[in-house]
């Protein structure tokens, strides 16, 4: 009987950590498919453009302030 048990018990385990790698692995290979990707790389294009873009605001702003202090020095 205890043979029984543990018999069916490491059938059991088995056959979960199958379903449980199989379902895994198709997401994997989902993730890597190149529709994928190229939504992946997409969104990291215009994630970087955002970036670039605030990056370039802040210069600008920041050189404007200082355009204008070295001004108003050079009036007093």
């Amino acid at each position: 009987m205890r043979r029984l048990f543990w018999l069916a018990m490491g059938l059991g385990a088995g056959v979960t950590s199958a379903v449980l790698m199989n379902r895994w692995m198709r997401q994997q290979a989902q993730r890597m498919a190149p529709a994928s990707l190229a939504r992946q790389a997409g969104e990291l294009g215009r994630d970087v453009v955002s970036l670039v873009g605030a990056a370039a605001q802040a210069f600008r702003q920041g050189a404007s302030e200082r355009e204008e202090e070295l001004r108003d020095g050079h009036r007093r």
